[in-house]
């Protein structure tokens, strides 16, 4: 009995008191402050212009490049395992699969007012945002389906194209010039890709006219999602939300014709839904940051990545998994990689 009196006489002590009044009033402080923050950060999304900032304090070109690069290493090889191993060769339905779960995911952000705000609407804009949601379409389409039939080694052959079609495509739509200096690192960077990867060119010719056909739209695409998000007011979520609904409705129509028969007889156990469930999450997770990075960079920094990637999977297989691809290769990868580092 004592000691409670004892204990309660020392919290009715005027200076012990003061002391946990100045405790509370620093967490209400604290809170106060976190609940400014989280409010000016609303605020911001909610018009175009404040979304855009937001995007680019938090998300620049480093973390932008370093997002894409981790995604797509991983979206490469889930892919693979999909068309692959899980048997599942149908990678338009695939494609639409990713684009699905992209637009859930963003409408759920929607609904809880956690998606940027877009850009007031003018007729030129929605030709444009027609034109990037038929050539997303084709592209993503197209890449799952070159997948599917080449090897991963002539689907990155194939992407050194991209480079070539991005510079001229920029230069006739937009009289964009590229250094002397520019064009010579880019020329050794392709050379060196190419040797790196000389030795996996399994292809089918149906695969190569897709990869061909695919090349045109993948620079396109890659050049409307840096011009809209540097000369106009969109964030990558905002025209990601924009875009995704024309980009299904295309797929659909491309599915029928790129797409065997045979889905509905397709083993959809537990196991196989669920790989093709961590595929599209990396699908949207891939669109997100490719789009992330397009933004904060340009086209060709973008595909220069990609081929960057390719040669730091090459290397890493063979420092850290003691695979063999030959000195050939190794080589090759070393000369892109230093070329990659001149720009």
């Amino acid at each position: 009995m004592l000691c409670s009196r004892e204990v309660m006489n020392f919290f009715i002590r005027k200076d012990v008191k003061r002391f946990l009044k100045r405790k509370d009033s620093d967490a209400s402080d604290r809170g106060k402050r976190l609940e400014d923050i989280r409010a000016s950060l609303f605020n911001e999304l909610r018009t175009a212009d404040g979304a855009k900032r937001v995007q680019q304090r938090i998300c620049g070109p480093t973390v932008a490049l370093s997002f894409n690069f981790l995604v797509s290493v991983g979206i490469i090889l889930m892919n693979k395992l999909v068309l692959g191993k899980v048997g599942f060769n149908f990678p338009i339905l695939l494609t639409f699969i990713h684009y699905s779960l992209s637009w859930l995911l963003m409408a759920i952000m929607n609904m809880f007012s956690l998606l940027p705000a877009s850009p007031p609407a003018k007729s030129s804009r929605l030709l444009t945002l027609l034109a990037l949601g038929i050539v997303m379409s084709f592209s993503t389409g197209l890449a799952n389906v070159s997948l599917k039939y080449n090897s991963v080694g002539f689907y990155q052959m194939a992407k050194i194209a991209v480079t070539p079609t991005i510079v001229l495509a920029e230069f006739l739509l937009f009289k964009k010039l590229v250094s002397f200096q520019k064009v010579l690192a880019l020329t050794i960077v392709s050379i060196g890709v190419a040797v790196a990867t000389v030795t996996d060119l399994e292809f089918q010719l149906f695969g190569a006219l897709i990869s061909l056909a695919w090349i045109i739209p993948s620079a396109i695409n890659k050049i409307l999602w840096s011009n809209l998000q540097q000369h106009e007011s969109w964030t990558a979520l905002a025209l990601m939300w924009k875009t995704t609904p024309m980009t299904l409705f295309f797929l659909v129509a491309l599915m029928p014709w790129l797409d065997p028969p045979g889905v509905l007889s397709f083993n959809w156990n537990f196991a196989n839904t669920f790989v093709i469930f961590l595929s599209a999450v990396l699908g949207f997770l891939l669109q997100w940051s490719g789009a992330l990075a397009l933004g904060a960079t340009s086209a060709i920094s973008h595909v220069v990545l990609g081929q960057f990637k390719t040669c730091v999977v090459l290397l890493g297989g063979f420092l850290l998994f003691n695979s063999n691809p030959g000195v050939l290769s190794i080589l090759g990868a070393i000369i892109a990689l230093g070329a990659y580092a001149c720009q």
